[in-house]
């Protein structure tokens, strides 16, 4: 009898460890979602329609200037590409000293 109380003592928290888990990444995902569209409401803004805006209008102080929106993507791209081909290199050392 002790063992059953023990075992639905444990499945209960089991399920309340679970139900932590599963709003915990609620939380995470609704953040990440929010910051992705953030940034992409931001950009998109930048460089769709912030060029036909007039140089002396005062939204303009919360951007940088134009040469940056494809600077940035394309440092951001070079240095994805790089740290994937570092990661891909390391596995394929690693992976080749175990065979060896």
């Amino acid at each position: 009898m002790g063992t059953v109380i023990c075992v639905l003592r444990c499945q209960q928290e089991v399920r309340t460890v679970n139900i932590k888990m599963e709003l915990a990444n609620r939380a995470v995902g609704f953040l990440l979602s929010f910051i992705s569209l953030s940034i992409f409401t931001y950009y998109t803004f930048w460089v769709i329609i912030l060029p036909f805006v007039d140089d002396d209008h005062f939204v303009h102080k919360y951007f940088l200037p134009q040469e940056y929106a494809i600077l940035i993507p394309v440092s951001a791209g070079v240095a994805l590409l790089c740290f994937l081909s570092m990661f891909i290199g390391f596995v394929m050392l690693k992976s080749k000293k175990k065979k060896a």
